[in-house]
């Protein structure tokens, strides 16, 4: 195992997701974790109450004392660095967190979407590594945030982007700190990171999407009519997409989307809108951290998620109308032309 003052671990974006992580990391008895976010009242929070994790899904609470950081309070250089901020500032932030990375140091991005080529041109191959992340989590205040999956369905995946995997087994090992916490399948590598990133990214762009159009859960997208077939209509379009991409969908918690949900013969999508809710089941509770920032004023990531994919769609010659549709939407009612509504199921 990792001794003390071997490495050094930065969380940086220590929003829900992060804090999270890095309570659980601390929890299972990892040093030197920072947590790093530009929020100052969840510093001083995390400071002086510890990270609070709230696990909805299971009715069980978490508190840790954590080393929480604003990023102008940071110094020294990181082994490890997991990033976890919004990509409309990735460019800005790397700029920035150049000085702290060591010399064989390495960023693993946690970020939804597709981020890893964009990194890997401020930094290189060799030191972009991904993790997709299984699990959801919401800011309830200053030092207290929500988990809304089931611990027992959280999971990582990490991956090198276009490199020899050689800090795969650091990442695995840091990781591992958590599993006590949460549970031993929490981490996990894959040497296909791009087709684990279009898996997560189908999921994302099915619901994630709909969920601020909407407003609904995950789990409550999944259940009604419109909003159903709408999402499987994404999923296909994803499929088709990596598909064009030469990418197949890796497996999801050992179920392999592409047949289970993906299916274009009519009795195929029967199956499909039939199972769906259940597929979803254990992350019903989910609402997009798009929405949340919509509902607190900021400018989403729409453009990373179901953006991507019509950018992705237009490479190869593939049409994504539903995908289009929805970047439409969530751009209006960021603009104020509509508003968050399960009635704009009906522009489908």
């Amino acid at each position: 195992m990792i001794k003390d003052n071997e490495i050094r671990v930065a969380i940086y974006g220590a929003g829900a997701m992060g804090t999270v992580l890095g309570e659980f990391l601390t929890a299972g008895g990892l040093k030197n974790v920072d947590l790093i976010t530009r929020n100052e009242s969840h510093v001083n929070a995390l400071k002086t109450k510890g990270a609070t994790i709230v696990c909805e899904a299971d009715k069980r609470e978490f508190n840790s004392s954590v080393n929480a950081l604003l990023p102008t309070e940071m110094s020294g250089q990181y082994d490890v660095i997991f990033l976890m901020t919004k990509q409309r500032y990735n460019q800005q932030i790397l700029t920035e967190l150049q000085p702290f990375l060591a010399k064989d140091g390495i960023i693993c991005t946690t970020q939804n979407g597709l981020p890893e080529p964009d990194i890997a041109k401020s930094i290189g191959n060799e030191r972009t590594y991904g993790a997709v992340m299984t699990f959801g989590a919401t800011f309830l205040e200053a030092g207290r945030v929500a988990l809304t999956s089931k611990i027992e369905a959280m999971r990582v995946q990490v991956g090198g982007y276009q490199n020899d995997g050689a800090k795969l087994p650091l990442l695995q090992e840091i990781l591992s700190y958590a599993s006590d916490v949460s549970n031993e399948n929490f981490v996990s590598v894959t040497k296909d990171l791009e087709g684990t990133r279009w898996s997560k990214l189908a999921i994302n762009a099915a619901f994630s999407g709909l969920s601020v159009v909407t407003g609904l859960t995950f789990g409550e997208a999944a259940k009604r009519r419109k909003t159903r077939k709408i999402a499987l209509g994404v999923l296909r379009e994803c499929i088709a997409v990596a598909n064009a991409s030469g990418i197949k969908l890796a497996k999801t918690q050992g179920h392999d989307m592409e047949k289970l949900l993906g299916g274009t013969t009519p009795f195929k999508r029967f199956i499909a809108y039939m199972v769906l809710p259940f597929a979803m089941k254990k992350h019903k509770k989910l609402v997009s951290g798009m929405l949340k920032d919509i509902q607190n004023g900021r400018k989403c990531e729409i453009d990373f998620i179901n953006g991507v994919v019509v950018r992705e769609g237009q490479k190869v010659g593939v049409e994504t109308p539903l995908c289009t549709q929805i970047v439409e939407i969530v751009h209006g009612i960021e603009n104020g032309l509509y508003e968050i509504d399960y009635k704009n199921a009906d522009f489908f």
